[in-house]
């Protein structure tokens, strides 16, 4: 028996998905750009806001707050169905997309809240597919960096100002 998603009202969460076998599904530009539509759609249906996220070629990392009286399971629940719905109805297939049942953290404090803001953003970087976290198009820094906030509620310029020394280096 797995163990109940802990929620908190009024939190902000890490949440990540994995595709299922680690297949590099979200890879081409395309399925980026449907997963971003989707995620801009649940923003309409659901109440919440992303102050940062990076769609890798496996997994997706949000930092999300559910607004009002939203939750964040039935957010994340739509996201993952429609996206694996379309995914699979664009290639004729069936089965799971989604490895697991995505997980989620409770962000507890401003410490917390940079650092998990700097490792989403540094993913990229990490993983050697940029040089830099700006250049990484499917990424909430990038928007920043651009202007083009898309999906993103722009973060507090105070929280900017202490991680982006720490993302430029």
């Amino acid at each position: 028996m797995r163990r109940p998603r802990e929620l908190r009202n009024h939190a902000s969460y890490h949440v990540t998905a994995r595709i299922n076998r680690q297949e590099l599904l979200l890879e081409s530009e395309k399925i980026k750009k449907m997963l971003l539509a989707i995620v801009q759609r649940a923003k309409g249906k659901y109440g919440f806001s992303i102050k940062n996220f990076c769609i890798m070629g496996n997994h997706i990392h949000f930092i999300i707050k559910p607004l009002k009286k939203s939750n964040l399971s039935k957010i994340m629940q739509w996201i993952l169905s429609v996206f694996a719905m379309r995914y699979n109805r664009m290639f004729h297939l069936t089965g799971h997309v989604w490895y697991d049942r995505f997980s989620s953290k409770i962000i507890s404090g401003i410490r917390q809240y940079l650092a998990t803001f700097i490792y989403i953003a540094k993913n990229p970087v990490e993983s050697g597919i940029v040089k830099h976290a700006t250049d990484y198009v499917y990424s909430g820094i990038y928007c920043i960096h651009k202007g083009f906030l898309g999906i993103l509620d722009r973060p507090p310029n105070c929280i900017l100002k202490l991680v982006w020394p720490k993302i430029l280096h």
